[in-house]
């Protein structure tokens, strides 16, 4: 590997640099790029379309809410959170968007961008104008399919949500967030069992709807339970039954025991 590379990988991370990459030179076959990031091999269009790379930085937004929605982006690289800034300005993060994940699809039905989208890390998307969109559906039935898996998943990373807010517990809170990227990690070809939080404590207090300093006790908390154990953003997962079980008590776990059986009974 070349310095430029090495370089190249240390500034914008793994992923963002394999996808750099693969596609130096290859500015012009957008779509190309797309349907392989969707899972769509061996399909060439005669379809013009405009669809194109955009590079951000860490803490670069990539649409801010309210502005008028002229795309539809999709993740090649990076992470991201989208929000919603409340009237009194708290900034309540919604979620977190990975690799071959969509954004922006929610502001078609209005027009506009109903949260803000923000790069976690160095990240690149690659941008689909609305109009190219739908002409895309039409010409290719395959990529007409996998916007429909992909818009499904939205639907239920918000029912996930739903379940993650029911429970009590911010140590219960953050158990089921922890099993859900644990199981996106898995659909994603990656360790369910290493992680790297791209996400910095306060955004995941403001995803939990708990104090930023609750995050840090939860998290000692879990690594009390064996559970996981804690290094700054990494986090590796010990006992993923002993996990789940604290994930499945709605009310909370005052002084959780050591097997997972009665941490089931706890509730």
């Amino acid at each position: 590997m070349s310095t430029a590379s090495l370089q190249l990988d240390h500034t914008l991370g793994d992923e963002a640099a394999w996808f750099m990459r693969s596609h130096a030179g290859a500015r012009d076959d957008g779509l190309g790029a797309l349907l392989s990031l969707m899972g769509i091999e061996n399909c060439a269009p005669e379809l013009a379309t405009s669809v194109a790379p955009r590079r951000l930085r860490a803490g670069a937004p990539l649409f801010h809410e309210g502005a008028c929605a002229q795309a539809v982006y999709f993740v090649a690289a990076g992470t991201f959170k989208f929000m919603h800034t409340a009237e009194d300005g708290y900034e309540q993060v919604l979620g977190f968007a990975g690799r071959a994940e969509m954004l922006g699809y929610d502001a078609l039905c209005r027009g506009r961008h109903p949260t803000t989208a923000v790069a976690l890390e160095d990240s690149t998307v690659l941008v689909l104008p609305i109009g190219d969109l739908f002409a895309l559906c039409q010409s290719v039935p395959a990529f007409a399919r996998a916007l429909h898996t992909s818009t499904s998943r939205q639907l239920l990373h918000q029912v996930e949500i739903a379940h993650l807010m029911a429970a009590v517990s911010a140590e219960v809170r953050l158990a089921r967030f922890l099993v859900q990227l644990s199981d996106h990690m898995a659909e994603r070809g990656q360790s369910p069992r290493r992680l790297y939080l791209r996400m910095s404590r306060k955004d995941i207090a403001s995803h939990l709807g708990v104090a930023h300093e609750t995050v840090s006790r939860s998290f000692g908390a879990l690594a009390h339970w064996g559970c996981v154990a804690v290094n700054n953003r990494e986090v590796e997962i010990l006992d993923r039954d002993r996990l789940k079980a604290c994930a499945s008590n709605t009310r909370g776990l005052a002084d959780a025991p050591r097997d997972a059986g009665a941490l089931r009974r706890v509730a």
